[in-house]
């Protein structure tokens, strides 16, 4: 198993090191979910998948995409599996798997943005796509101020999953301001003038 250090240091070779991402760096973003998920009970090679969640690009993120030709590299780091979570998390469409959420029982599917299509996944990768998922946001919702960005799928999310999860959702949104911004899949105009004091800030230091 490759260290940390290693991991890490491959983020500077690629160049994603210093993207800008939620008033951090992308790979500060990383760390942080990779901390949080062992915090969150994941073993190690399960929690680094928290590096490498969205090292493909996002709907959202754009900021840093690898190619996807080079998902052999990221299986040969973390692992098949690892490799797989990160994939799913990264290929999803959010729309679709809102909707997915809501069901009590599998089977689940996803919405693969990149080969538009409709593809099955096995309820355990279901359960730790949504677990990534879910901290991936927490790491960064208080930072960003987003409060409102597909605030009804995330609780519903925190719900679907349960359990720790739960509670880690309610300790992140217990202070977060009441709801005013309805369209849940824009983001919200406050959060978008904060983003953007906050690259001003990091392109002068």
């Amino acid at each position: 198993m490759l260290s940390l250090k290693e991991l890490t240091t491959y983020f500077q070779e690629i160049g994603a090191d210093d993207v800008k991402h939620s008033s951090k760096t992308y790979l500060g973003h990383a760390i942080g979910v990779y901390n949080d998920l062992k915090k969150w009970g994941w073993d190690e090679g399960m929690a680094r998948i928290g590096l490498f969640h969205s090292i493909y690009g996002t709907e959202y993120f754009q900021g840093f995409t690898l190619p996807l030709e080079r998902r052999a590299d990221i299986r040969e780091k973390i692992g098949e599996t690892a490799e797989q979570i990160a994939y799913l998390n990264c290929a999803l469409a959010r729309d679709h798997f809102d909707e997915e959420i809501k069901k009590t029982s599998g089977p689940f599917q996803i919405h693969d943005r990149f080969i538009d299509q409709i593809v099955d996944v096995t309820d355990q990768h279901f359960h730790d796509l949504c677990f990534l998922h879910l901290c991936d946001w927490i790491e960064q919702v208080g930072r960003a101020e987003a409060w409102d960005y597909r605030r009804t799928a995330y609780r519903n999310l925190a719900i679907h999953l349960g359990g720790l999860a739960l509670d880690k959702y309610d300790e992140a949104f217990r202070n977060a301001p009441e709801q005013v911004w309805f369209e849940e899949y824009q983001w919200p105009e406050s959060s978008l003038a904060k983003m953007r004091r906050d690259e001003e800030s990091l392109e002068t230091r």
